[in-house]
């Protein structure tokens, strides 16, 4: 279903009405419609499921991949755990309130810096059902009404979510345009959502690359972009290879289809005799197609490893599928100098045991997260002890890496005097 342009200018301005009444409701309400929103979760999911298929069978018919019904898939499973992330967001301190600063100026004058909510979020992101409960939950706990605009693909399934945490909001006692999802429409409603000055205070969109290019070249509200993960591991000449191999196979394969999934791995040259076939064979039996440079295919073909030659194209892409591409560098210096021109300032990785060189790679290399020994797929919300996320934010304003409460907030000053004039 779509909604006329008049539409979202009203789903706005009551969005704006109820974040007045949020960015004042005590922690104990807040949470009181979060466990709500979680039970009602919970109680819906047959329909979210008879939905999500709905959804699923107009995927398969439309010719969509298999990375691609992953992220739109939901079960059981992931029912239950979009809502143990919601009572996770529960359980975080509320941001709203903190006092992060505090100094006394030589007039007397008593200066804090404290929380407050941004005030309306918009989120737009294309086939992941389960942002919609994880951006409504963290806009809620932060005090944010969220406009939630989810893509055509997942239309029933983001209807039926919406309308189970909508339940549990209105419980609570708070208003029910706290979370509005916005029906999918033309690119002419998006573009009317993005002009919404003083009404919409921050757009976060999630997809593909034309998705963010569109609404970073066509909104005059504030973006934060979450931008595509062009996510490498790089296994250096001291590392441990048994080790490289494991974090290499989970960084690609636990969810191929997902932001922090690596895309491209670095073998240092003085290694990649030894590590390329032992890892390669590892990949392609789970399924990784390998796209290698000419010194990658020399190696993997005189160990009976199947690898296709990369074009240019590969490196700097985002797959989001079992497909890897695979470059021999040599040494630190080329690994950061590719990771400088092709990478998405998303997630980094290095395997190495010499202290020294993950030190220079954790301060050069660029990007939200910078990972020392572990698998790209730990830059998440959940995984750093931020209970759920809005997302990654590939922008370095205001926020760079996994958008939890406090990223949802930003800060004012509260200034104490008695009587002083300048």
């Amino acid at each position: 279903m779509s909604v006329a342009k008049q539409d979202v200018r009203s789903l706005a301005e009551a969005a704006r009405a109820a974040s007045r009444v949020l960015a004042t409701a005590p922690t104990s309400q807040k949470d009181e419609a979060l466990g709500a929103m979680a039970r009602h979760l919970r109680q819906a999911t047959p329909a979210i499921l008879a939905a999500n298929e709905a959804d699923m069978a107009a995927a398969r018919t439309a010719g969509k991949g298999d990375a691609f019904l992953d992220r739109l898939l939901l079960d059981a499973s992931r029912v239950e755990a979009m809502a143990r992330a919601v009572e996770s967001v529960a359980g975080l301190k509320d941001p709203v309130g903190e006092q992060t600063e505090e100094w006394d100026r030589p007039n007397g004058l008593h200066v804090r810096k404290v929380r407050l909510p941004l005030g309306v979020v918009l989120m737009i992101y294309e086939a992941r059902p389960n942002v919609t409960s994880d951006a409504a939950a963290l806009c809620l706990k932060s005090g944010n009404a969220a406009l939630l605009r989810g893509g055509s693909e997942a239309a029933r399934s983001n209807a039926a979510i919406a309308s189970a945490l909508a339940a549990g909001v209105t419980e609570a006692g708070l208003p029910a345009a706290c979370i509005q999802p916005v029906p999918p429409g033309e690119r002419e409603t998006l573009l009317e959502l993005l002009k919404l000055e003083g009404l919409i205070d921050l757009c976060i969109p999630r997809g593909g690359e034309g998705l963010i290019r569109f609404v970073a070249e066509n909104a005059r509200i504030p973006v934060v972009k979450h931008y595509k993960g062009v996510c490498h591991v790089y296994v250096h000449g001291a590392a441990d290879l048994e080790m490289a191999a494991r974090i290499t196979v989970n960084a690609k394969t636990s969810r191929p289809g997902v932001c922090n999934a690596a895309e491209c791995l670095l073998v240092d040259r003085s290694v990649a005799e030894r590590f390329l076939p032992q890892v390669g064979r590892e990949l392609v039996a789970r399924g990784v197609e390998l796209h290698g440079d000419a010194a990658t295919v020399e190696v993997l073909e005189r160990a009976g490893v199947p690898v296709k030659p990369a074009s240019e194209e590969d490196w700097g892409r985002e797959f989001l599928d079992l497909v890897l591409a695979v470059r021999v560098v040599d040494g630190l210096d080329a690994a950061l100098g590719h990771i400088a021109r092709y990478g998405s300032e998303h997630t980094e990785a290095i395997v190495t045991a010499d202290a020294a060189v993950a030190g220079r790679f954790t301060r050069e290399a660029q990007a939200s997260a910078v990972v020392w020994n572990a698998s790209t797929r730990f830059n998440d919300g959940g995984e750093l002890g931020l209970g759920a996320e809005i997302g990654i934010s590939t922008s370095r304003l205001h926020a760079f890496g996994p958008m939890g409460l406090r990223e949802l907030t930003s800060q004012k000053y509260v200034i104490h005097g008695n009587g002083q004039v300048r």
